[in-house]
């Protein structure tokens, strides 16, 4: 036992792996290397033995704890001649979707076992930035599927009835097998005859042509709540793809689509947005007035206020999607106009300007210097100003 490959190695997982992963290991494995698919390959078909060696312990609980303790040792001479005895080991799960991958059986699925669900239905509507912050109603047109009336859903004509299907006798699945390298495998499939249903329609009803379903467009209203995000969905219940057997209509899930605003912009519940202000508002204060959803609000600038300053406007961001009462807040940046465009009085007044706020900077400039070392002065707004106005 000692040229054997640890088996947590062979499946590639870890040995703290769930009964789940180890299962999804091996049918990796199993379908990567199974001698069906490579016919004449002996490198596949030792891989593959390796593989389901593994698997046989690793699944098996006390087998697993054994080979913990002590290893391929535990398992020397099992089977006969040091091989490995897989009788009494269920791999039908396993082969099944194997089976049901190569030869066309598909995902297994439950057939004929009563009321089932019906699928979802998806799609998308289109709202602006303000109907996602406090919600709207719109109205969307789908084609949905309802029984025929005429055949209640039957699918056979008025008169007739759907019968006991002959290849499955009713079951809605067929069992068939399939010869592998170790033997006969046997697998469950969904039948082909009535697709899962057990009936077939001989005689189809003319108006849904032995579906069992008409189609029409309805108009179906859609409650988008405050707050709802771009990409979210919203479900509205039992208005997808009718039930199977009795059972339940799906859902329809609308996803919401939001468009972008000029101005807002937004990071979940907060609403960021710039606004312009003036140099004089800036140096002075001032009254402003600022955007937001709600409106314009009066905002009092601070004199001194540096461009780039960001103020809070509490409560004007976006509602909560669970409490409507709960809102985020608003961020906006205040940037400060550079004028442009200046006639000759208004340079000259700012000129006169520079020079008269020019004595206090440099002022303040010197009297942070030290003996040693005299601080670069700072490039600030009314330099950047004084540049703008040599290029008009």
């Amino acid at each position: 036992m000692a040229d054997k490959r640890d088996y947590y190695e062979v499946l590639g997982i870890s040995k703290t792996a769930s009964d789940d992963e180890i299962k999804k290991a091996f049918r990796a494995m199993a379908k990567k290397y199974h001698p069906d698919m490579h016919p004449g390959d002996k490198e596949a078909e030792e891989k593959f033995k390796e593989a389901q060696e593994a698997y046989a312990v690793l699944s098996d609980p006390d087998k697993k704890r054994q080979y913990d303790q002590f290893g391929h040792a535990a398992f020397d001479g099992a089977g006969g001649g040091g091989g490995f005895d897989f009788s009494g080991m269920d791999m039908g799960d396993i082969f099944g979707d194997i089976f049901g991958d190569f030869f066309g059986g598909g995902s297994r699925r439950r057939a004929n076992d009563g009321p089932m669900k019906g699928q979802n239905l998806r799609t998308s509507i289109r709202i602006t930035f303000e109907e996602a912050v406090f919600g709207c109603e719109k109205e969307i047109e789908m084609v949905l599927k309802d029984d025929c009336k005429t055949c209640h859903g039957s699918g056979a004509k008025p008169g007739t009835a759907p019968e006991t299907c002959p290849k499955c006798g009713g079951k809605g699945k067929v069992v068939f097998t399939q010869q592998s390298f170790f033997g006969t495998v046997q697998n469950v499939q969904t039948c082909p005859e009535c697709n899962g249903k057990g009936k077939v329609v001989r005689e189809k009803c003319p108006d849904c042509r032995g579906t069992g379903y008409i189609s029409s467009k309805k108009k179906i209203q859609v409650s988008v709540p405050a707050g709802i995000d771009n990409g979210q969905s919203i479900r509205i219940r039992e208005k997808g793809e009718p039930g199977i057997n009795g059972g339940p209509r799906g859902d329809l899930l609308v996803e919401v689509v939001v468009s972008r605003h000029p101005v807002f912009q937004r990071q979940d519940m907060d609403i960021y947005s710039t606004a312009p202000i003036s140099y004089a508002q800036a140096a002075l204060g001032g009254e402003i007035r600022i955007n937001t959803v709600d409106g314009d609000v009066l905002y009092e600038v601070k004199p001194g206020t540096q461009t780039d300053t960001r103020i809070r406007l509490k409560g004007k961001g976006v509602p909560s999607l669970r409490n409507k009462a709960i809102r985020g807040d608003q961020y906006v940046t205040l940037v400060v106009q550079v004028p442009t465009g200046l006639n000759g009085e208004a340079k000259e007044a700012l000129r006169r300007f520079d020079e008269l706020t020019g004595d206090s900077l440099n002022k303040n400039a010197k009297g942070s210097e030290t003996s040693s070392e005299k601080p670069k002065k700072k490039r600030g707004f009314m330099d950047k100003i004084k540049e703008s106005l040599d290029d008009i």
